[in-house]
């Protein structure tokens, strides 16, 4: 029953996932926790090895899986929780990347959909909000790139913790994003052919930032901020709206980048009813060399861009994010959200979209009493929901719900237990120790329309509402 991200020790702490906040035993008590916080709808993944454990459908299903499922879903619908499902949260079935090295093969495109297939012919009648894939962008680049994350490839000379088994950093990345976008339209065609009459509606996940020039005066900045969009969001979103990569990446990539034949090109090209759009930082963007070919070159690194938090006065985008001894402190800026609604809107096509992230993180150094009483999450949810409100308001942006990401503190790939990003604690020493944090409790009195201030109150009755016959407001 093992998956990629349980063989490896993806984690900063390197320790794996092995035992996190065990939401599989005690999945009672966090409906409880969505209970008190009058969540409408609820996102959770389903894990594709848990149902298959052999990965293929053919090798036989796991019952136990099922049921788990049905009890999640069926609690969840009692306390009129909307189910949001995402059938891929990177963690592949360990039998399929040793057999074919997952995403890198074809293979897994039948895989996907025999799977995909089980998940709607089983649970269709009471999901009818179905992601295919968390944030296309990740497994490409962390888990084929730099090999942070599962699989854990990457070239030998990228590789300075050792921890990647193999791979080519240059060129499998692009290989990856490109299965993943038709195993997602092949799933999604199956959906509206075999699954119409479910009525249900499905669609991709995308992380988001914000690219702001480095120097707004340098037209070379400029250029490399839009640039860096098209790198990041333009690498699937073009293909979901035209069937094609941005010339801008064909140009630069060349004969790494997979061609779509005319037929996955028209299968890709719409394959979403919404979008789900995750969002947490903004970088500025300023140009760099691309250093293609040489023995440490990334696919990250064919944009010709280096991001970083502050601009070319010095001056950091806003409030301190993460704070990293390592890697370097990031920082949030609120407005970013903002930017990311009217540039998807405008660019391609209005679409429908959901806030499927947004959170805040706090290190988990932290005592229990410093960890519950976590203003800053407050601050920056608050911020987050106002520019959110905002762009609905000015732009006419088709948002949906919002889901702050998390529910209750969990493993967080990359970070491993380094980091808490719930609105409920976790203690890891009592799994049973469940608690609203400061957050959220805010975030209850949000939901309920009772913040103290008209402006945040108002975002509930007056944005989403007007968006939706009935709110979204959720969290993960």
């Amino acid at each position: 029953m093992a998956s990629v991200t349980d063989t490896q020790k993806a984690g900063s702490d390197l320790k794996n996932g092995d035992t996190t906040c065990e939401s599989y035993t005690r999945w009672q008590k966090d409906v409880d926790v969505m209970g008190e916080l009058n969540a409408t709808g609820y996102r959770f993944s389903f894990a594709w090895s848990r149902i298959i454990p052999k990965g293929k459908v053919s090798r036989g299903v796991n019952q136990g899986g099922l049921d788990y499922y049905h009890k999640l879903i069926d609690a969840l619908l009692e306390k009129n929780i909307t189910p949001f499902v995402t059938l891929f949260h990177w963690d592949l079935p360990q039998t399929l990347q040793d057999e074919y090295e997952g995403f890198l093969d074809r293979q897994i495109i039948q895989d996907f959909k025999d799977y995909a297939d089980l998940c709607f012919k089983e649970f269709g009648g009471k999901v009818k909000h179905w992601i295919t894939i968390n944030q296309l962008y990740t497994v490409p680049t962390r888990g084929y790139a730099v090999g942070t994350d599962a699989p854990g490839r990457c070239s030998p000379m990228v590789d300075t913790k050792h921890r990647c088994y193999g791979g080519n950093s240059s060129t499998e990345p692009y290989i990856v994003a490109h299965n993943q976008l038709l195993a997602h339209a092949t799933v999604v065609d199956l959906y509206r052919t075999k699954y119409k009459f479910q009525k249900g509606k499905i669609g991709p996940v995308m992380i988001t930032r914000w690219f702001l020039p480095f120097d707004e005066s340098d037209p070379a900045s400029i250029e490399a901020a839009e640039r860096m969009n098209q790198f990041f969001h333009g690498w699937y979103m073009e293909p979901l709206t035209k069937g094609r990569y941005p010339d801008i990446m064909r140009q630069i990539v060349g004969s790494r980048l997979p061609n779509f034949t005319e037929e996955e090109a028209e299968l890709v090209a719409g394959s979403y009813d919404f979008l789900g759009l995750n969002y947490y930082v903004t970088q500025y963007a300023q140009p760099k060399p691309n250093p293609y070919p040489s023995e440490t070159h990334t696919a990250m690194m064919d944009a010709g861009v280096k991001l970083t938090y502050d601009n070319s006065r010095g001056e950091f985008l806003g409030p301190l994010f993460v704070e990293d001894e390592v890697n370097g402190n990031s920082y949030y800026y609120p407005k970013g959200i903002y930017y990311v609604m009217d540039y998807f809107k405008t660019k391609y096509g209005d679409p429908l979209i959901y806030v499927t992230e947004n959170g805040f993180s706090t290190p988990s150094s932290e005592n229990r009493e410093q960890a519950i009483a976590d203003y800053k999450r407050i601050d920056y949810l608050c911020s987050h929901l106002c520019f959110l409100r905002k762009v609905i308001k000015e732009k006419g942006v088709n948002v949906r719900g919002y889901f702050a990401w998390a529910l209750g503190d969990n493993y967080e790939f990359c970070k491993g237990f380094t980091v808490r990003f719930g609105l409920s604690y976790v203690n890891w020493e009592d799994l049973d120790d469940r608690n609203l944090k400061e957050s959220g409790k805010w975030y209850q009195r949000f939901i309920n329309g009772t913040v103290k201030n008209s402006a945040k109150q108002d975002f509930l009755r007056s944005s989403l509402s007007s968006q939706s016959r009935k709110k979204r407001l959720a969290d993960a």
